[in-house]
């Protein structure tokens, strides 16, 4: 039966019709009672970038055209039905008694086996008979057209399938619904205001956590290591990348916005913006901000390189090479200028090949952008910014990581 399931797939393969996805999924979904746009899309399994090819043939040849929600040649979103769950069930046949038998084997079947519960206890449609359950696929890395794209993409970023800054999420805050959020669900604000008397006096009023377009990391994403920690869930926006363990965020003043991340071991009680990627071993002070693209007029993006120490209070808006260091208190931005000693300099160059020396000792923070061993400074006595080549090896606590 396993022979026949490989040829039904490489048949499938050959068809005129068959695209390769770059990603696809099945999602619970939250609707919206009022607008009954979709505010939530809830993904148990993420397929990215040739992964389980053979569910994508399964899915695609159960779905139903009348389901059809969004086709282009990006992506495309079909509701899931009765006859899509028992469809699937009996193409996945030779693989069903192992799934039912080891729940860790066989994601996508996972998936389909809580449909077929969902079925079975009326929850496969909400009370206006629309589809709680989604079948997505993305075929090209375009501008997002639905909400659970976004969410796709948002998924690919923060489990690591999807490298951060890689994929296209121009115009994802018109898509997302701003929303109140109590626990996992989304409650939509026109919703609230219209039902405020009825929810009030029942009792039933939920606890409000926080209003906003993008759930909370925690909310979307199990960490995949034990070492990584989040002391504060309000710090993370789903769509960061906390890299491959050692990740430790501290509370107070710590941020990751989505799209941005660490991609390895790293302390932070700092802010990354959105699109500032960090280095492993880099250690953000209490308070450091490093400057992101979503505002203020900044529109290249900042990387921090390996084992760089961010000074409390700092803020950071050039990329930083590795072993870099800024003090705490200060401001490394584009347009500082930063007096460096020949002498310095001369050390500096000897570990950036594209360092080129000023006759007048004197450089603008661009043109420090990413080099490697800068160690930036204001002098306490004159209030000169001044940099020169660092001599100190940032390390992290191995007992915290």
């Amino acid at each position: 039966m396993i022979d026949k399931f490989k040829t039904f797939v490489d048949e499938y393969q050959k068809s005129p019709a068959y695209k390769t996805p770059l990603g696809f999924g099945i999602a619970r979904v939250d609707v919206g009672p009022t607008s009954q746009k979709t505010l939530c899309a809830t993904y148990p399994t993420l397929n990215w970038a040739g992964e389980n090819l053979g569910s994508y043939a399964v899915f695609m040849n159960a779905i139903s055209p009348q389901n059809q929600i969004i086709s282009s040649e990006n992506e495309c979103v079909y509701g899931i039905d009765e006859d899509f769950v028992y469809k699937c069930l009996e193409l996945y046949t030779p693989f069903l008694m192992e799934a039912i038998q080891n729940k860790t084997h066989h994601k996508n079947i996972q998936v389909v086996l809580e449909l077929k519960k969902a079925l079975d206890e009326n929850r496969l449609r909400d009370e206006n008979g629309k589809s709680l359950f989604r079948f997505v696929v993305l075929y090209q890395d375009a501008k997002c057209e639905s909400v659970e794209s976004a969410y796709l993409k948002l998924l690919a970023l923060s489990l690591g399938k999807a490298k951060l800054r890689s994929l296209v999420l121009d115009g994802i805050f018109g898509l997302l619904e701003n929303v109140a959020w109590s626990g996992n669900k989304p409650y939509e604000l026109q919703w609230l205001r219209d039902n405020e008397i009825t929810l009030k006096m029942r009792g039933d009023y939920p606890r409000i956590d926080f209003v906003d377009k993008f759930p909370r990391y925690l909310m979307q994403v199990i960490p995949q290591y034990d070492n990584i920690r989040i002391l504060d869930t309000a710090k993370t926006r789903f769509g960061a990348y906390l890299g491959t363990g050692g990740y430790t965020q501290m509370p107070g003043a710590s941020y990751v916005n989505f799209n941005a991340g660490a991609l390895g071991a790293c302390m932070n009680e700092g802010r990354i913006s959105s699109s500032v990627i960090i280095g492993e071993g880099t250690d953000i002070g209490g308070g450091a901000s490093i400057l992101g693209v979503l505002s203020g007029g900044n529109a290249t993006p900042i990387s921090i390189g390996k084992n760089c120490l961010l000074g409390v209070n700092s803020s950071t808006g050039i990329s930083l090479g590795d072993g870099c260091i800024v003090d705490g208190g200060i401001a490394v931005l584009a347009g500082t200028i930063f007096e460096i000693s020949e002498t310095e300099a001369k050390k500096l160059a000897e570990i950036n090949a594209d360092f080129s020396i000023q006759p007048n000792g004197l450089y603008k923070g661009k043109e420090l952008s990413g080099k490697n061993g800068v160690h930036f400074r204001q002098d306490s006595k004159t209030g000169k910014m001044i940099a020169f080549r660092s001599a100190k090896k940032i390390e992290l606590n191995d007992a915290l990581h």
